[in-house]
């Protein structure tokens, strides 16, 4: 019964990402009725977003040590009450400052409650299927593309965007409330089973992990990957409606792109933990820098179709990796505040796309310049991830934990 309840967990995790994150990437939708209605700049409103990354890398790391303390039903709980409250608040911001600091900070937090956390969490139910696992959670966050994001451009065919806002924040509340109930840390017995096997020195400390080498380039890593996919994640939409494609199918791209991610996911994990984590993230880093590269040269909709499949995977595989690697490397008992550490810094590297593509369309009126510079970070990534430590010896003995 212990065993089986981590594919719980699983379910859990997945659908609280999906509903956490997509709600926060479902800006990318509001960004044009937004700024034309209100008047504030998309720089200003994609401001927002960048605050969003921030704010979130700065919570998963507090969030993921109160997770090592207090277990994960609380941090989560917290975080789906956070993010209905933030959602609320923004769709009635009567400036551009209070929907940056409700939208931006409020549900910046949230969603620290929920990724990292959940993550972490899920690497100590788990020991042979653990980057499966890992990714069945983060597929659950890719599906917030693929379903957030068509909800709320429907509901903005027939309300305004306030309207549409509050609704996702209601529908926030109903789902993820719930949830969190059914979440709780792996036993003692399964965490230590699989921790004596996944950290050089099972009695290292977090000030020791976050000096080591292997946390500089696994966060280095993190960064770079991120900000490579963030900037073409967040304006593609944008960008395929200035190529000339109704709203409806340029949504459609960036649902296509968030399915792409779901069996990247999928594909990865398996591959992960077939092939090992860190050979599959160098190969998912070049697949991803190629493909936000490519977007330079599509414009009709076929095309940002077969990008979109490409740099979908890609990005989607690679990113629930970064876990099942820091779990080789660290023992389980600092993991949720070790990759709370990492997530943080990656976080920068998220905050980056969303204002310097802003800025990009604001300054030149078009965002070629965004996705030549996402290729070159994303080469940059894929350098450093080949600058991975051996991962530490391993013993066998009674790995097999679910």
């Amino acid at each position: 019964m212990e065993r089986s309840y981590g594919w719980v967990v699983v379910a859990a995790g997945g659908l609280m990402g999906c509903v956490a994150i997509g709600a926060m990437f479902s800006l990318a939708v509001f960004l044009a009725p937004m700024s034309d209605e209100t008047g504030w700049s998309r720089t200003g409103i994609s401001t927002a977003m960048t605050i969003d990354f921030l704010v979130m890398g700065v919570a998963a790391f507090g969030w993921g040590a109160l997770t090592d303390r207090f277990g994960p039903r609380l941090v989560v709980l917290s975080g789906a009450i956070l993010l209905g409250l933030g959602l609320a608040l923004a769709s009635r911001a009567s400036s551009l400052l209070e929907f940056q600091i409700a939208y931006g900070a409020i549900v910046g937090v949230a969603a620290g409650a929920v990724f990292a956390p959940m993550i972490a969490t899920v690497t100590g139910w788990f020991e042979k299927r653990r980057s499966l696992a890992v990714s069945l959670v983060s597929a659950g966050m890719g599906m917030g593309p693929m379903t957030i994001s068509p909800l709320a451009r429907e509901l903005l065919s027939t309300y305004d965007w306030r309207t549409a806002q509050l609704v996702i924040a209601i529908l926030a509340w109903v789902l993820l409330v719930p949830t969190a109930f059914l979440v709780r840390r792996a036993p003692a017995s399964m965490a230590n089973a699989s921790g004596a096997a996944g950290a050089a020195d099972p009695g290292m400390t977090v000030g020791q992990a976050l000096r080591s080498p292997q946390f500089i380039v696994l966060a280095l890593t993190f960064f770079c990957c991120c900000a490579t996919h963030s900037g073409p994640i967040f304006h593609t939409v944008s960008y395929a409606i200035a190529c000339g494609l109704p709203a409806m199918a340029a949504v459609s791209i960036y649902s296509v792109e968030g399915f792409a991610g779901l069996i990247g996911r999928l594909l990865f994990g398996l591959a992960g933990d077939r092939f090992g984590a860190k050979r599959t993230v160098v190969v998912g880093l070049l697949i991803q820098a190629i493909g936000a590269g490519t977007y330079f040269f599509v414009r009709d909709l076929g095309e940002f179709y077969a990008v979109a499949v490409v740099f979908g995977m890609a990005y989607g595989g690679v990113m629930p990796l970064y876990a099942v690697i820091a779990r080789e490397y660290f023992p389980m008992r600092i993991m949720g505040t070790v990759f709370g550490a990492a997530a943080m810094v990656s976080s920068l590297g998220m905050a980056l796309g969303p204002v310097v593509g802003g800025w990009i369309f604001d300054t030149y009126a078009g965002y070629g310049w965004l996705y030549i510079a996402s290729f070159g970070i994303g080469l940059g990534a894929v350098a450093i991830a080949l600058a991975f430590p051996p991962l530490p010896s391993r013993s066998r003995a009674g790995l097999q934990v679910a």
